[in-house]
């Protein structure tokens, strides 16, 4: 779904999401795009910032509270609050504009390649149906479910896959480098900070904070891996 409301950027984008296979629902207004997003529910939305009405940062609010969709955020302010408080609420990735449309269906599809929620598990898999435990941090990667102290956590998809990237290997530290390569791919181009928010937001929802790292910890000047629980 694309939400954006310069008609021409719109049907430009659309074009190129319908050149690669996709089927593309346009909107230019913000309360209609969460009227549709219930209706078609799409796998990606690119979502524009600067909407009439009902802002980006607020549709995508609304949407979290329904829909896991990847959300990419369009902007032409490149300040970086906005970026900050569009990937607050639940964002998996920016762009400013101007931008270029092949680069955007690039990240797109590399996020349609990663996993989606598990259905099924194979009978003999049964090391990777073990969840992963950090304290009272429990992380089924097959199952893509995270719990803390028993009760669930919801996380966005990319949310979920910078955690499970780093409980991969709980004693290694990730630079921000080696986490963009293993969650949005080797190909993505962008500013590598945007690993940092999505740090932020996680540790908010496990109940964790920086100063202390239980669940997830910065080694300063380098990166960061996952912390013991205690």
């Amino acid at each position: 779904m694309v939400v954006e409301d310069e008609a021409a950027l719109a049907n430009l984008v659309g074009s190129y999401l319908e050149r690669d296979g996709f089927d593309a629902t346009i909107t230019g207004d913000g309360h209609e795009a969460v009227s549709l997003a219930r209706e078609v529910d799409p796998d990606v939305v690119v979502l524009d910032l600067g909407l009439p009405g009902l802002d980006g940062v607020e549709v995508c609010r609304q949407l979290r509270t329904f829909s896991d969709a990847y959300v990419v955020i369009l902007t032409a302010r490149a300040e970086e609050v906005d970026t900050l408080i569009g990937l607050s609420v639940g964002a998996d990735d920016y762009m400013t504009k101007p931008f270029s449309p092949r680069e955007l269906m690039a990240r797109i599809q590399a996020m349609m390649r990663r996993p989606r929620t598990s259905t099924t598990r194979p009978a003999n898999a049964v090391a990777a149906m073990q969840a992963r435990i950090f304290g009272d941090l429990a992380i089924d990667a097959d199952g893509r479910e995270v719990t803390v102290g028993g009760a669930p956590v919801a996380l966005t998809r990319t949310e979920f896959d910078v955690l499970a990237a780093l409980a991969r290997d709980p004693g290694v530290v990730l630079t921000r480098a080696q986490l963009i390569g293993a969650v949005w791919g080797p190909s993505w181009v962008g500013d590598e900070h945007l690993v940092d928010v999505h740090i932020g937001h996680l540790r908010r929802k496990l109940g964790d904070d920086a100063t202390r790292g239980r669940y997830v910890r910065t080694v300063r000047g380098v990166g960061y891996r996952m912390g013991s629980g205690a």
